[in-house]
């Protein structure tokens, strides 16, 4: 007969050594972000009546080109092979374009289940950033800024509205990249870290392998010595807190591990969902399966209470292969259109946000490597193409554009400052009010910067 051993049986070493495993294992969940029991994650009110409540931010890593996308460039295509104002040539668009629904919205052969939601789309094609490396635009994108850690998009909104769910994260980071900001573009900075995302997977793991890190306790201890530990852990935590605020989100972090562990395996179940669903996302359909998987996670997510997920596409940054653009567009183009379909069907998308950009585009020119030309093009961070949908946007809009050529923002230009305060603003908060005290002044997502683009709200 095995017996379990309680806590007073073991000795003071066993005991450090458990305490100090079953806290380490706790901690290594990822701190994540929780119902507070004393309100750090309540549901809060926003400044204002909001059009949405919740975001899937859909991150195209790498610098989608814009021009093999949703920016159709006649004169481009009509001048490709000329002397461009770089060094290199012009490269005409390689995928012909043609209009989509009762909006007439430009989109390329290389989306041509997206190109069917067109009149649910508000298209961004003026779009700028603060800078076209990598390192920079990628937690920019994420945080505002780039020069010191700052709280990620999800971190402010979960700060701002608190999480709808008790049993789970308020937010979730499926598959982010490891590298330019890695973790601090889903962590929480200076904010308490109950508001960091739970990551699921990393970039370049199949999501069907991933899972959330030790969700269970303990490294194998015996659960009862496994919860025992996070009592006492509690306990230290809660005379902590009479000391430092910052105690709170630890509290609140380890309370939600323990209601996790029910919750959150039934939620990334997929075996509930029909064959038709399964289906629609590309589920088990080879070059679709990874991302549809993601997509329709994010769906059941949100719809669990989730406030705010975020899903990563790898691979878009085509200095050459550009020709290779259609088949890296046919993995995720099926998955988001079933996607915006389902919320739709389940009267969610009007409510929910869905967010898609990448950090920044890609050049007119060819890209030059090693001193010859390739088929492809080098970063833009002065004119680019993302999209919104759903979430009190303007369905069927077109908004903004770049000059003839595609070099750079010319008319309704905005910039990512701009993005950010109109991503709050749709979810009720004043992006100049949404602020934290942080060293002696008051941080916020767009620091002294943005402004709310009004013409692309419902």
């Amino acid at each position: 007969m095995n017996h379990q051993p309680s806590l007073a049986s073991i000795s003071r070493r066993e005991w450090l050594k458990v305490g100090a495993c079953g806290l380490g294992s706790l901690m290594a969940t990822g701190l994540t972000p929780s119902q507070s029991e004393a309100g750090l994650l309540t549901p809060k009110q926003p400044h204002y009546a909001a059009k949405a409540k919740r975001v899937i931010f859909l991150f195209i890593n790498g610098g989608p080109s814009q021009f093999e996308s949703f920016d159709n460039k006649p004169e481009l295509k009509k001048r490709g092979g000329k002397k461009g104002k770089g060094k290199g040539s012009l490269l005409a668009p390689l995928l012909k374009f043609d209009r989509y629904g009762e909006s007439g919205m430009w989109v390329s052969e290389a989306f041509p289940e997206l190109a069917k939601q067109t009149d649910r789309l508000c298209m961004l094609n003026a779009m700028q950033t603060t800078s076209r490396a990598h390192p920079i635009a990628i937690p920019m994108l994420h945080t505002g800024a780039f020069q010191f850690q700052r709280p990620s998009l999800g971190s402010w909104i979960l700060h701002g509205l608190g999480t709808e769910n008790q049993d789970l994260p308020g937010f979730f980071t499926i598959k982010p990249t490891r590298t330019f900001g890695g973790p601090s573009n889903y962590g929480s900075a200076f904010l308490p870290s109950a508001f960091q995302a739970t990551r699921l997977g990393w970039d370049g793991q199949k999501i069907k392998d991933a899972s959330i890190h030790n969700l269970t306790p303990g490294h194998g201890m015996p659960s009862e010595v496994a919860w025992e530990a996070l009592d006492l852990a509690q306990l230290m935590n809660r005379q902590l807190l009479d000391q430092t605020e910052d105690a709170q989100g630890v509290i609140d972090s380890l309370a939600l591990s323990e209601r996790m562990q029910q919750a959150v395996p039934e939620v990334l179940n997929l075996s509930g969902e029909t064959k038709q669903t399964l289906d629609m996302y590309g589920v088990d359909a080879g070059a679709t399966d990874d991302f549809g998987r993601q997509c329709l996670l994010a769906r059941r997510l949100v719809e669990a209470g989730v406030r705010f997920v975020e899903v990563h596409s790898s691979g878009w940054d085509h200095h050459s292969n550009l020709d290779k653009f259609a088949g890296k567009a046919k993995t995720i183009d099926k998955p988001i259109a079933a996607l915006l379909t389902d919320l739709q069907q389940r009267g969610m998308l009007e409510d929910t946000l869905v967010v898609w950009t990448g950090e920044f585009g890609r050049t007119p020119e060819t890209q030059i490597l090693k001193g010859k030309e390739t088929i492809g093009r080098d970063h833009n961070a002065e004119g680019y193409t993302g999209w919104l949908a759903g979430g009190g946007t303007r369905a069927g809009l077109v908004y903004g554009k770049t000059d003839e050529l595609g070099y750079k923002a010319v008319d309704e230009a905005v910039h990512l400052h701009d993005l950010h305060a109109t991503i709050l603003h749709l979810l009720g908060l004043d992006h100049t009010k949404l602020v934290y005290r942080y060293g002696g002044r008051d941080f916020r997502l767009t620091d002294v910067h943005g402004n709310v683009v009004h013409d692309i709200i419902a």
